[in-house]
């Protein structure tokens, strides 16, 4: 715990180094939230028919752009952080000085979810402040979903990191993803106006159950046990994929 703790706040560091992806990090999800925000209010209709189940269209996307916050950073920063490690000859460093492949993999699991909280938190604060939206109908569920949804999309963005050849290609692919997700998995446009092609591949994305996740305890208090168990899977599956084709060097 002691190794895992001293890395994690070497990584911790080295982020905060990075001013362009710590203000992408935490910034561009309050962007997203002001900007749709002021488009929708917190309306449950539009054009006429209803949206959002019925729900307020602030209450709909808060938990949405919770799951956001952490994909910006978890699946764009992440992923590239990792890649250039390798490319660089970090990692290879890190083997000869009896760093195992867990203690790397356990930092990086670490400074994402201890980041992407940090965004979501922020976000959190910005949507009391500046919209109508409702306090959620269940905290303590929110919460577990929260943390299960963030393992979940941490998990993945690391798994990026280790299948992808180059930094490039993490950030194209992370970018790629991130803005997929916005628009098709109900954190942009209200579902019910989506053609029916884009809305049932949104439904097959990997956000989309996490979304809807931390959607059901704000907005009825309800847990979705078949959306929980998707979230684990992804999470189960990334950190396998993750353990199988990590390299310390570029192959």
């Amino acid at each position: 715990m002691r190794a895992l703790a001293a890395l994690t706040w070497t990584e911790l560091k080295l982020f905060l180094r990075e001013p362009v992806t710590v203000i992408f990090t935490l910034a561009l999800p309050l962007m997203v939230l002001y900007v749709l925000n002021g488009v929708f209010g917190n309306e449950a209709s539009t054009g006429g028919f209803v949206v959002y189940r019925g729900f307020g269209a602030s209450d709909w996307y808060t938990p949405a752009y919770v799951a956001l916050a952490v994909a910006g950073f978890t699946l764009i920063a992440v992923p590239a952080h990792l890649v250039e490690y390798r490319e660089s000859g970090v990692l290879r460093r890190l083997q000869a000085s009896g760093v195992g492949r867990g203690l790397v993999l356990g930092s990086q699991l670490v400074i994402a979810l201890l980041v992407a909280s940090v965004g979501a938190a922020l976000l959190l604060v910005a949507a009391f402040l500046l919209t109508e939206v409702s306090a959620p109908q269940s905290p303590g569920l929110f919460v577990l979903a929260y943390t299960l949804g963030a393992l979940a999309v941490s998990a993945g963005g690391i798994m990026l990191g280790t299948v992808l050849p180059t930094a490039r290609a993490a950030q194209a692919v992370g970018l790629l993803l991130w803005f997929t997700f916005l628009f098709l998995s109900g954190a942009g446009p209200p579902p019910e106006v989506l053609p029916d092609a884009l809305r049932s591949l949104g439904s097959w994305l990997p956000l989309t159950p996490i979304i809807r996740l931390l959607q059901e305890p704000w907005l009825t208090g309800e847990w979705l046990v078949r959306e929980s168990l998707v979230a684990a899977a992804i999470a189960a599956v990334s950190g396998l994929v993750a353990w199988r084709f990590y390299r310390w060097e570029r192959a």
